[in-house]
């Protein structure tokens, strides 16, 4: 799983949010930290990445309209979650595509759960459970 802030701090926040096992029917989540839109383009046009978060607040490029963006430009784009400073710019996940959204400061039951429901939506058994590599 990627995450995007140019905060390490925002990062961090996300991490812990969400925990290494967001619910039981889901393995283990690798955290791959990324402080700039180059390195979000790099990991999600290879391939390497099965969900991502971005930071809505990121500078200088926002993770809305890389949200966006990556929509537009990866053919094969992963899940996205945009996290958001105000409930009130939840209307923005829409304008971006995003799959879900977090609001700050994080709930960790919330994310947890929001995060678990995207990497179910990527599961291949029968039950919707994402595979254990995660």
């Amino acid at each position: 799983m990627l995450v995007y802030s140019h905060r390490s701090e925002v990062r961090e926040a996300v991490v812990t949010a969400v925990g290494r096992r967001p619910a039981p029917d889901l393995g283990r989540i690798r955290y791959v930290e990324a402080a700039g839109v180059a390195e979000v383009l790099a990991a999600c046009d290879a391939g390497e990445v099965d969900l991502a978060i971005l930071d809505g607040e990121a500078q200088p490029t926002g993770g809305l309209g890389l949200a966006r963006q990556l929509r537009d430009e990866i053919a094969d784009c992963p899940p996205i979650v945009v996290s958001v400073r105000r409930a009130d710019d939840r209307w923005l996940a829409t304008w971006s595509r995003a799959d879900a959204v977090l609001v700050h400061p994080l709930d960790p039951l919330t994310a947890a759960e929001t995060v678990a429901d995207v990497l179910r939506g990527l599961g291949d058994g029968p039950d919707g459970a994402a595979p254990a590599r995660r």
